[in-house]
This record gives structure tokens, C-alpha cells and sequence, in this order.
């Protein structure tokens, strides 16, 4: 008797609570507008306002431009171009070269190029999840500048390409020769006259005043590098609507890769000096290398994009490592795909 007359209690009593908990299934406050990570732009143009370099060989910095293509599915290519704005401050190695210089070598302008692909060995969707920040621009009041944004996590696909990649980079640049020989454990005699195996660069020279000084010696290094590594890019293109809040995307696009580096071709220009020529073949050479490094930007029309890496370039031993970072503003996107008429 008293099982039938409490069920019929506790049913009703429960009742409005799993009426309460689908009805906030079925409307968390947000849509899903459209989740295609594989619905991107295919040609990426970026102009890099500013990158900067501290690299043993040269600490520079200046401007560049990233161009990347992506097929459908089946690869990427991409290239780069970064040159310095100017001698003082943005290429450290030639200004100290044209301020301190006592052998009667040019300087060189630092100038980076490099071309490259990637091969989609693996390229897959899978789901997963991402932050959006919930605002509305119209809001502008200090009490809303003041607040936190609230964060919600959404499902969101995930395009995951694991790839092999391979390419040529092409670099050249004034360097100080005297900080390359004191970290190899040389003096500039050991710098041989190429007329005269018996003749070596003298260490010091008198100045004007008839004092004697040390010899400040700078020559210019020309690069030609092959790499090949592996790389893993992440694409989401997801974008959501908020009850009582403007729609919210993520389109970011992010590589992470690492890559060997061979140089093949390394040449260290030989040192003029009171009308001779001195050999730098003395100079140890390293030429293999390697490289760590991130690269990223947005599904957009008008986005910007970012990158960074360090690691070790093929060159004169002790003067190999390097770290960079470089922005793209603005990038542009485009489908390549013509308008029908």
C-alpha cells in the first residue's frame, strides 16, 4: 500500500526538475553559426612591419613579407623575405663594421630569403573544443571596461595536419671576425696571407696618433641552407552567436615545426688588408643546424599574423645560435575563386 502512494509523489515532485535540466540542454544560450575548419583561404599575403633577430652572427632587425599557398588537402608552400631597414641599430654587424673597421672589406646588407612545402601526410578532423570571450562592442561604459570578459567553452572542430617538410634558405650578412676567431680559440695570424702561407694577419696596427690597436677585423658570410623536419598545424574556422552578446569566432590557424638544417654552400669572404689578402679558411665552419619554431595567423579577409623560432643556422662555429620573432600587418586572405558574373 505505501509503495503506491509515495511513487506517485516522488514522480511528480521530480518532475519539474528534469523538465528544468532538458530545457537548459536544449538552449545553453548560444548557436553554433558554422563550424568548417576545412572551408579556409588558400593564398595568405603578409607584410611584416617589424621582425627581430638576436643571432650570434648579426643581431638585426627590419621588415619582410610571408606569402603562403595552401592546396586543398594534399600540401602547403610558403615564402619568406626579410631584409633590415637600415645600418644603425637595425644590422649591428655592419654598423660596427663601418664605425670600427680597420681591413678594407665592404660590408653587407643582411638579407634573408627562404622557399618551402609542406606535404599533408595526415590531414584529419577531429572534434574538440575552444574559448570564446562573450562582450558587445556597444558597451563601452567604464563599468563594462572594468569587468572581466566572461569566458564559455564551446565544441568546435579541429583540422590536424601532421606533415613533412623540406625547402632552401638563403641568407647573407656582414659579421665580426675577431668575436668569431676569440671563440674558436684563434688570433688573426692565424689568417694566412694567400701569397705567402708564412705571413698571417697582424693582431694590432697604428693609428694615427702613432698608438698601437687592436685590429678590428669584419667580413661578410653568404648561406645556402637545405632543411627538411616535420610539422603539425592546428586550424579551427568555428564561430558562435550569444544570447544578449555579439557573435564570436575562432579562425586561428597555428603551426608548430621542426626542421634540420644542412648547408651545403658556406662562404666567408677572404680579408683585404693594406693591399693584401688573407685566407679565412682557418675559421671552423659547422653545417648542420636545426630549428624550433611556431608559426600563426587568421581566416580572415584582413588579419594579422605571428611567428617565432630559435635554434642553430649552419655557419662559423660558436656563432650559430639564433632567436627570432616577426609580425604580419596587415595579412590578406583570399579563396582564389572568381565571382560568378
Amino acid at each position: 500500500m505505501c509503495r503506491k502512494v509515495v511513487l506517485p509523489w516522488v514522480w511528480i515532485a521530480l518532475t519539474p526538475v528534469f523538465a528544468w535540466a532538458q530545457a537548459d540542454d536544449e538552449n545553453p544560450g548560444y548557436e553554433e553559426l558554422y563550424d568548417e575548419p576545412y572551408s579556409i583561404n588558400r593564398l595568405f599575403v603578409g607584410f611584416q612591419p617589424l621582425y627581430g633577430e638576436l643571432f650570434a652572427t648579426n643581431v638585426n632587425a627590419g621588415f619582410g613579407f610571408d606569402v603562403s599557398y595552401f592546396h586543398t588537402t594534399k600540401f602547403d608552400v610558403k615564402f619568406q623575405l626579410r631584409k633590415t631597414y637600415g645600418r644603425q641599430f637595425f644590422d649591428m654587424a655592419r654598423s660596427a663594421a663601418a664605425d670600427n673597421s680597420t681591413v678594407d672589406n665592404d660590408t653587407e646588407v643582411f638579407n634573408y630569403f627562404e622557399l618551402g612545402g609542406t606535404y599533408h601526410i595526415i590531414d584529419k578532423e577531429i572534434n574538440g573544443t575552444t574559448k570564446m570571450i562573450k562582450y558587445k562592442a556597444s558597451d563601452r561604459s567604464a563599468r563594462w571596461a572594468a569587468k572581466i570578459p566572461e569566458q564559455i567553452k564551446v565544441p568546435a572542430k579541429v583540422r590536424q595536419i601532421i606533415g613533412a617538410r623540406t625547402g632552401v634558405i638563403f641568407w647573407n650578412s656582414t659579421t665580426d671576425i675577431g668575436r668569431a676567431l676569440t671563440a674558436q680559440g684563434l688570433q688573426p695570424s692565424d689568417l694566412k696571407n694567400i701569397n705567402d702561407a708564412t705571413i698571417g694577419l697582424p693582431a694590432t696596427y697604428q693609428d694615427q696618433d702613432n698608438v698601437t690597436r687592436a685590429m678590428n677585423i669584419y667580413s661578410n658570410v653568404y648561406s645556402t641552407a637545405l632543411y627538411v623536419g616535420g610539422s603539425l598545424t592546428r586550424i579551427r574556422n568555428v564561430a558562435y552567436s550569444f544570447d544578449g552578446f555579439d557573435n564570436a569566432a575562432d579562425d586561428g590557424m597555428v603551426t608548430y615545426f621542426l626542421d634540420v638544417l644542412y648547408a651545403p654552400s658556406y662562404r666567408i669572404d677572404d680579408i683585404r688588408y693594406a693591399g693584401e689578402t688573407f685566407s679565412t679558411d682557418a675559421l671552423s665552419v659547422k653545417n648542420i643546424g636545426f630549428r624550433m619554431g611556431v608559426d600563426g595567423k587568421f581566416n580572415r579577409t584582413w588579419g594579422w599574423g605571428y611567428g617565432a623560432e630559435l635554434g642553430y643556422r649552419p655557419g662559423l662555429t660558436e656563432r650559430n645560435f639564433y632567436t627570432s620573432v616577426r609580425v604580419s600587418v596587415p595579412v590578406f586572405g583570399s579563396k582564389l575563386r572568381r565571382k560568378p558574373d
